[in-house]
Parts: structure tokens; C-alpha cells; sequence
């Protein structure tokens, strides 16, 4: 009987080590929902780079317009727009190599970060801040909103806005709910502390175990169907540091044009600034 045993707890042994030099342990250092899985090959079939990105020489025209926003109604995007927006960050490591990549495409991102995240990296996330792309919040512990209370949720809310804030060194102008979660009482409380909430048009999955080449094919499929919209991806992914560079010059190769956000604080109504004015002068 102890042989049997110790024959069995030795094949046990050899199967765990075999699955182990197959599959990628997860990343426990992200503290958000998201999972990062085994990575597969660059797009192209290329050699990397040393940051694990494919090359792409330059110069490049992918970078549009600047589009100014006080509210969602703003948000408007002609044909051939896309936004890339990128959530859960910052992270080391990948959020940086996601800065990287815009930048040698000469475009800009929307980053909705976790206040715990930003609070743990605040130098990266002043650093995404500092390059010129929009930052937005994310909650701060990437709570889904609809679980909790409705106190509680603008508490988490009000928490992450804070969180980032202080971290980046910047006012935070847009918001965007964890597993897209909402109600409208939720929404309407947002928008009310002056926070743009950042819907979603092509949803990359990157988030899933899928290789690369797929995240990259379905998000170009989705915007074939809609011919602009709002990308959502996550830069705490390898893999979506590895299909970004490919996703980008597709793009590019199609005619898109990559729209740079910016938050214009709304102007009060002219009745009211005559009020205003009419009290001053009393």
C-alpha cells in the first residue's frame, strides 16, 4: 500500500511539472479583475523587439484630430474615427511599452485608470498624464457599481477620482465603469460631479486567453461593421502590448485617423453670467 502511494504521488509530481512548462502562471501582481493568460507570437511572425514589440518604422499618419468635450454629447466621431482607450492601468512594465508604441505612432490614448493602481505606480501614471493623453477614472478598486449601494458605489467612485488625481497631478475629466456595470441613477451622479462617463463602441476582449492576431482581427472586425468608435483595450496585458503596434498600422494602412480627446470645462449659460454680473454691481 505505502508503494502504490508514493508511485502515485510520483506520476502526480510529473504531471503538474509537465502542465506547468505549458501554461503561464497568472500575473497576482495586478490587483483588478483582469487575468493575464499565456501569451502567444508577435502578429507579424517577426522577431521582437527587446520591449516584446514587433517593429514598425515610421514616418507615420495615423494621428487626427483634437476633439474638445464638456459633456457626452460632445463625444461625437466622424467615418474612419477610432479613440483608443485603455483600462485597469498603470502597471510597470506594460503601460509604459503602451506609451511607447503611441508615441512612435505619433497618437495619443484615453486612460481610465484604478485608483489603487495609480495610487501604487504614481510615477507612471504622471508619466501617461505628462505625454498628453486623457485621463479618466476607473473606480478605485475596480468594484462592479450595480453590487454595491448606491452610497457606497459613489464612495468608490469618489475614492478612485481622488486616488488619481493626486497621483497623476492632474484634474481626472472622464470615467468609465468597471465590466461596463451602470444604472442611471449612477450615471447621472457621475456626469453631476463634472466627469465625462466614457461609453464603449469595439470591445477588443483582450482580456480573454486569446492570441494577438485574434484580439487584433476581431477589433478590425467590429470597426468594419461600425466605421468609427471608441476602442476599449487594457494596458495591463502583454498581449495587448504585443497586438497594439499591428492594430495601429491596420489602421493606418485603412485610413483611419486617431482622435486626441480633450475635456473643455463647460461655460456657464450666458443668463446666468448676467445674473452674475447684475449682483456685482450692486
Amino acid at each position: 500500500m505505502h508503494r502504490f502511494f508514493v508511485l502515485s504521488c510520483i506520476v502526480l509530481a510529473a504531471a503538474l511539472s509537465a502542465c506547468s512548462t505549458t501554461r503561464e502562471r497568472p500575473d497576482t501582481s495586478i490587483k483588478t479583475a483582469s487575468v493575464i493568460a499565456p501569451e502567444g507570437r508577435t502578429p507579424s511572425g517577426k522577431a521582437a523587439n527587446d520591449d516584446g514589440t514587433p517593429p514598425f518604422a515610421g514616418p507615420h499618419h495615423l494621428s487626427g484630430r483634437t476633439l474638445e468635450v464638456s459633456s457626452l454629447a460632445d463625444l461625437k466621431l466622424n467615418d474612419k474615427e477610432v479613440i483608443l482607450s485603455f483600462d485597469d492601468g498603470p502597471i510597470p512594465g506594460r503601460t509604459d511599452k503602451v506609451l511607447a508604441i503611441l508615441d512612435q505612432f505619433g497618437v495619443k490614448g484615453a486612460f481610465m485608470m484604478v485608483g489603487e493602481m495609480a495610487e501604487m505606480h504614481p510615477a507612471l501614471a504622471r508619466k501617461v498624464a505628462m505625454e498628453g493623453n486623457a485621463i479618466g477614472s476607473h473606480t478605485y478598486g475596480h468594484a462592479n457599481l450595480t453590487s454595491l449601494d448606491f452610497d457606497a458605489a459613489m464612495d468608490e467612485v469618489v475614492k478612485g477620482e481622488l486616488a488619481v488625481t493626486k497621483a497623476t497631478g492632474t484634474d481626472v475629466s472622464f470615467f468609465r465603469f468597471p465590466y461596463l456595470a451602470e444604472s442611471h441613477r449612477l450615471r447621472a451622479a457621475i456626469a453631476m460631479r463634472g466627469l465625462v462617463v466614457m461609453d464603449v463602441d469595439i470591445d477588443s476582449k483582450d482580456y480573454f486567453s486569446a492570441t494577438p492576431v485574434s484580439v487584433t482581427q476581431l477589433t478590425m472586425n467590429l470597426l468594419h461593421k461600425r466605421g468609427r468608435g471608441i476602442i476599449l483595450m487594457h494596458d495591463i496585458h502583454k498581449r495587448t502590448v504585443t497586438m497594439l503596434p499591428t492594430l495601429l498600422s491596420k489602421l493606418e494602412t485603412e485610413g483611419y485617423k486617431v482622435v486626441t480627446l480633450k475635456f473643455k470645462k463647460p461655460q456657464a449659460p450666458s443668463n446666468l453670467v448676467a445674473s452674475a454680473d447684475l449682483v456685482m454691481t450692486r
